[in-house]
């Protein structure tokens, strides 16, 4: 099966863009990374960006969230040019962003560093309260009081997700969320992204395990050296393992 290139795809429904990238070409000093990207996302979409180490899936997110200016190109939330940020900006307009690195506040507890994210949505909606947080997370509730770096890995990515949620965002990017965690715990977090997605937020998944983003996602995009060789249906990633082999096999 052919890749599909996104200027084979049907112009997306500009009423119902969250997020979109318009030939971003961006740079970290004189490394060119991403090669003309485009991107979109749609409300209550979920969307797997796949790809190998190194091939720019990061640096897309990054760019799209202000924290790097692309050379060339354009990204608009909600319709509204904000290319370069200001970051702050970006996320008030309904966009959550787990990075890899996970970014908790250490010496805060855990129940500081949810409340110190809650606000409502874009619409006003507070669908995601500290007690739903708190239902989803339940080792999450048992450590309340603990400080954020007295954590484990695994409750750590628990944290930042469930501080993401309490933003009520329409829009939540997950970047490598189960990285080096237990196989229990990854499969808690994907049993938490399921209901994340079900509950309508769009999602953006970035991460290694090619079957379980397909599963869980609408549409793929796969990056190889920072340009997108695939833009299409999840199931047709999944129904060709030619595809994977060739862009997400190790």
């Amino acid at each position: 099966m052919a890749a599909v290139a996104p200027a084979a795809q049907a112009a997306p429904d500009q009423r119902e863009l969250l997020l979109e990238a318009i030939g971003l070409h961006t740079y970290y000093g004189s490394s060119h990374i991403l090669h003309g990207v485009n991107f979109h996302i749609r409300k209550g979409e979920a969307l797997g960006l796949m790809g190998r180490n190194g091939m720019g899936k990061t640096t897309l997110i990054r760019t799209m969230m202000g924290f790097l200016m692309p050379k060339a190109g354009g990204v608009l939330v909600r319709g509204q040019r904000m290319t370069g940020g200001p970051t702050h900006k970006i996320a008030r307009l309904g966009i959550a962003y787990v990075p890899e690195g996970r970014g908790i506040f250490p010496n805060l507890s855990v129940k500081e560093n949810l409340l110190m994210a809650a606000r409502a949505g874009v619409d006003g909606q507070r669908d995601w309260t500290f007690d739903r947080v708190m239902a989803t997370f339940p080792r999450l509730a048992e450590r309340l009081t603990n400080g954020g770096g007295q954590l484990s890995g695994g409750e750590q990515q628990m944290l930042t997700i469930g501080r993401a949620l309490m933003t009520n965002p329409d829009l939540l990017i997950l970047d490598e969320a189960t990285e080096g965690l237990a196989p229990l715990i990854v499969r808690e977090i994907w049993r938490v992204v399921r209901e994340i997605r079900d509950s309508g937020i769009a999602t953006v998944i970035v991460d290694k395990n090619h079957s379980a983003v397909t599963a869980l996602t609408d549409r793929s995009m796969i990056l190889v050296k920072g340009q997108v060789v695939f833009d299409g249906p999840s199931e047709e990633v999944r129904n060709n393992p030619e595809l994977i082999q060739k862009h997400l096999g190790v």
